[in-house]
């Protein structure tokens, strides 16, 4: 992994000083297409996200709507007004796994499934049902049919095993998407104005608790990887950038985050998806204008002499991280034990920078991240693409207003 050049600049301007080997590989995770939608939010952000039925708009884990009440249930949405929704919400999150697949396709289209029904979590959400979208290329290639017939085992094999069924989805083949197959995963949830948790952490003095499987090396540097253009040799160079699922570990920690919520012991969430344990918790202080310090010997971790880049970046699946309150954190520790979950106290919410210290075999710790969390989640200068005005046949569309 390496950060641009012309990124680095940029953080090193910022930070005034090189960054640590575990800072340059944080930003160029968070600051990837993947994570930080360089190209794209221009674009996405021209779609209307607005209304007396939107809870929770675009930025955190998943949108959240309100349900209308009965007796505005028939009425066209047009004609309701904040007073005719309550306080039942439908969550909406959808993720695309689309290098992962194309590398493994049973083991990126599972965790797809993994980190979608993850991020309905994240809202306090329990999720009800999946959908995908899927594209292949020519139906005559056998590579498009290997990749089609490898990607829906994987997306069945883990929703049957976490007991979410796919609902609904569709297919496409076509030469276009020949060396880039798109493998998109919806989850719906259900939750209500009580349970709702957001990913805007709360105040200084909470725990930071990371709750789930152990922490291991599959994955390391999946965000940067999957903001890349893939080589014919991907399927074997890329392997260890994707990620492997562990199903009944999933079944269990919904099971285990329904209990958190329903005990009111979760003040703020982030599932560990892209950029794993880095991109969780930077995100989640950076949304509530906060730091953090993290003990990143505290993670508890499944192969031996893990250094603290692989332990920020590694994006082993079934991992949540929960703020909680100091005296709740017992309690915390005791439903993960209940359902055969991993549970370890990293750190805790502060009122400055994002700082992560490691030890390993050495007899001290040191300092390897200490960044400002908000330009660390949200500073990544957007790409200004080039455009132009859309024609049809015969019909000359005008041209968009100058700013």
């Amino acid at each position: 992994m390496s950060l641009s050049e012309p990124d680095r600049e940029l953080v090193v301007a910022e930070l005034g000083r090189e960054p640590t080997t575990a800072e340059a590989a944080l930003f160029e995770n968070l600051w990837s297409e993947h994570c930080a939608y360089r190209s794209s939010r221009p674009l996405l952000s021209a779609f209307e996200s607005e209304g007396d039925q939107v809870v929770v708009g675009p930025g955190d884990d998943a949108a959240v709507l309100a349900l209308p009440e009965p007796d505005a249930a028939d009425a066209p949405a047009s004609e309701r007004d904040a007073d005719d929704y309550g306080d039942q919400y439908v969550t909406f999150g959808v993720e695309s796994h689309n290098h992962p697949s194309f590398v493994d396709p049973f083991d990126g289209a599972a965790t797809g499934v993994g980190g979608i029904v993850r991020d309905t979590m994240s809202m306090g959400a329990y999720p009800i049902a999946l959908l995908d979208s899927l594209y292949f290329g020519g139906f005559d290639r056998e590579r498009s049919r290997y990749l089609f017939e490898g990607v829906v085992e994987g997306i069945s094999h883990y929703g049957n095993c976490i007991g979410v069924p796919t609902v609904g989805g569709s297919v496409a083949f076509h030469g276009g998407y020949e060396g880039n197959p798109l493998v998109n995963v919806a989850c719906v949830g259900l939750t209500n104005e009580d349970r709702l948790v957001t990913a805007t952490a709360k105040e200084p003095g909470n725990k930071l608790v990371l709750v789930g499987n152990a922490t291991g090396r599959d994955g390391l540097g999946g965000a940067s990887f999957a903001s890349e253009d893939l080589a014919e040799d991907a399927e074997t160079e890329d392997r260890p950038a994707v990620q492997v699922g562990d199903p009944y570990a999933e079944k269990r920690l919904i099971e285990c985050s329904e209990a958190l919520v329903d005990e009111d012991l979760v003040l703020s969430a982030r599932d560990l998806g892209a950029a794993g344990l880095g991109g969780a918790s930077s995100e989640l202080i950076a949304k509530g204008g906060l730091g953090a310090r993290i003990d990143l010997d505290r993670v508890h971790q499944r192969e031996p002499k893990m250094n603290a880049t692989e332990i920020l970046l590694a994006e082993s699946q079934e991992r949540m991280c929960y703020e909680v309150a100091p005296d709740d954190v017992e309690r915390v520790a005791a439903l993960a034990e209940r359902f055969d979950l991993g549970c370890s106290v990293i750190g805790e919410v502060t009122d400055g920078n994002y700082v992560c210290t490691f030890a390993g075999d050495a007899d001290e710790s040191e300092v390897v991240v200490d960044v400002d969390a908000a330009y660390l989640a949200d500073g990544a200068p957007m790409n200004d693409l080039p455009s132009e005005t859309p024609t049809q046949p015969g019909r000359a569309l005008p041209a968009p207003e100058q700013a």
